[in-house]
């Protein structure tokens, strides 16, 4: 019987799945938590919390935006059974294995 994914497997498929759409949303709860709390900030102009807003969700969309190439690369690299093994290397291991 199969064993069900584990719910970090499982994130981590939909994420592979819906790469602009993780990153989106992490912009989106980035700007608006940023927004909140330089809200709360009352000797600020609203000029400037605007400003400040965009530079920490700015700097979270990179960071999203390498953690997608990090979960692409790590996915193409290994896929989600594990690291693959090319043709190569399972024909020298059958040779090796023989004698």
């Amino acid at each position: 019987m199969a064993e069900a994914p584990s719910k970090i497997e499982s994130m981590r498929k939909w994420v592979v799945e819906h790469k602009l759409r993780a990153v989106g949303c992490l912009w989106l709860t980035g700007i608006s938590s940023s927004i909140a709390y330089n809200w709360s900030r009352p000797n600020m102009k609203p000029s400037v919390k605007i400003i400040h807003a965009r530079l920490h969700a700015q700097a979270l969309t990179l960071a999203a935006l390498v953690g997608s190439a990090c979960v692409e690369y790590y996915d193409n690299k290994y896929g989600s059974s594990g690291p693959k093994v090319d043709k190569y290397t399972s024909q020298y291991m059958a040779h090796a294995h023989k004698d």
